[in-house]
Formats: structure tokens, sequence, C-alpha cells
């Protein structure tokens, strides 16, 4: 039987991580990519001692322009075919956008969005030729509405869902599976890159749910074709679906007195 591959951005910690962990325990060969070097490392090295397969690691700050054709071109230059897109890097920003770094929100779109792109049209293409293959790409819960005080990151992960969900009809009937995965608050690092205040943090510490929990959930249904997945319990999904029924600037309102710190 022949081994799949799985390639994973942000693969050093948090969803990607468990993406890695988890795809090993189903003997899936792993392409891994992020900046953290030591950590690539070290998971690569755990992951090859637990089950028997090939893992390939690719140090890139995917914040770099033409990030996507470096990986594209690294992975061809490997003689590496890959079966499962996971792209899972990316980062929020939290506070008033006036306020906020400017290079750091160009950097956001660039890996939420640019990279994604980039990603997804060189892989698909290849798909598409071999008739076989899938595409998970991390949106969010924050992707159904407008939040204030992280307007560029829900943004970036609207167009995530946007996108993901036209690739799914584009691509349903040709072999190829495309997931948006929308988690709710999940245990990583998010908070703390996100510079979200400690009382937040504090706030949501107990509402949180695993990565693997994620994980497994996303695989599950990309196994049913699904266009997306809202993942974390029926409340997420019952949030996300509010924004049907509701006054957006009832809506807005409210995520405003929420998010504000």
């Amino acid at each position: 039987m022949v081994m799949k591959t799985a390639l994973i951005t942000g693969a050093s910690s948090g969803i990607g991580q468990a993406f890695a962990e988890e795809l090993a325990t189903r003997q899936t060969n792993l392409i891994l990519i992020a900046r953290s070097q030591d950590k690539l490392y070290r998971l690569a090295k755990q992951l090859q001692g637990r089950a028997s397969i090939n893992v390939e690691v690719m140090v890139q700050d995917l914040t770099e322009p033409q990030a996507g054709q470096k990986v594209y071109d690294w992975v061809r230059n490997k003689n590496l075919s890959v079966d499962l897109l996971i792209n899972n890097a990316g980062f929020g920003d939290y506070g008033l956008f006036s306020e906020r770094d400017l290079s750091r929100q160009l950097d956001m779109i660039q890996l939420n969005v640019k990279v994604v792109v980039e990603l997804t049209h060189l892989f698909l293409s290849q798909m598409q030729q071999r008739g076989e293959g899938s595409i998970i790409n991390v949106s969010s819960i924050a992707g159904f509405q407008p939040l204030p005080y992280m307007s560029i990151y829900a943004a970036t992960k609207a167009f995530v869902l946007s996108f993901t969900e036209a690739l799914w009809a584009e691509n349903k009937d040709k072999g190829i599976k495309c997931l948006a995965l929308c988690p709710g608050p999940t245990e990583s690092d998010f908070f703390e890159v996100a510079r979200f205040p400690d009382s937040f943090q504090n706030k949501n510490n107990g509402n949180l749910i695993s990565a693997t929990t994620v994980v497994k959930e996303a695989l599950k249904a990309l196994e049913d074709n699904q266009s997306n997945v809202v993942t974390g319990g029926i409340f997420n999904s019952i949030m996300v679906n509010s924004t049907r029924f509701l006054p957006r600037e009832f809506l807005l309102k409210a995520v405003e007195k929420q998010f504000k710190e």
C-alpha cells in the first residue's frame, strides 16, 4: 500500500502540531513547515520514533514574499507528492485597528490569505491532474462575522471560509475534497501571539477545547466531504448561524462589548 503524504504549515505548535501527531498515528508521511527550527526537528524526531513514517522538515517564514512558491519548489525538488494540504499557519492581533502596527496587519494578510491562495493554487493543480487529493484550510468561527478589535483577523478568516467553500463546489466531482476548518477558542498560543490582555485570556481559559479534538473533528468532516466544519460543540454552531437571523448592527454591538478590553 502506498502511504499518503500530508503537508502542514504552522506545524510546530497548536492545531498544526496536533494534525501532525494524529496523521502520524494514521501512517501518513509528513512535510512540516514553520519558522521554529528547533520545535520542528524535535517534533519530527518524536513522530518518526512513534511510527514508521517519513517526516520532512522545511524551516520557512511564510510572511516572506513568494513563500508559497518557495515551499512548492522545495517539495518538487525532493520529488514529493502532496495528497493532503493543510494550510494551518496564521495569527491574529488584538486592538483598535487604527492603533495597531500596519506592517503586522499586512503580515497577517500575507500569512492568513496570500500564502493560503498561493499554496492551494500550486498543489491543487497537481491534485486535479491525478484526480485525487484533499485540502484543509483553517478558517475560524471568526470568519462568520466581523470582529471589532480583531478586524483584519476576522476578515482574513472570512476570506478563507468563502474561498474554500467555493473550491469545494468547483472540485466536488473531480475526486478532490476541500474543507474549511472553523475552530472556536482552542488550546494554543493564539491569545498570547495576538497580544490579548491577560484578563481576557484568563476569562477564556476554561472555555478552550483541545487541538486534538479539533483535528479529529476536522478529519471526520473531510472524510464526509463537508465544505466546512465548526468545531467546539453545539454552542459554536448556534453562534455562527445566528448571523443569518439577527440584525448585523445588533450583533456588531454585542461582539464589540464582548471583545472590548
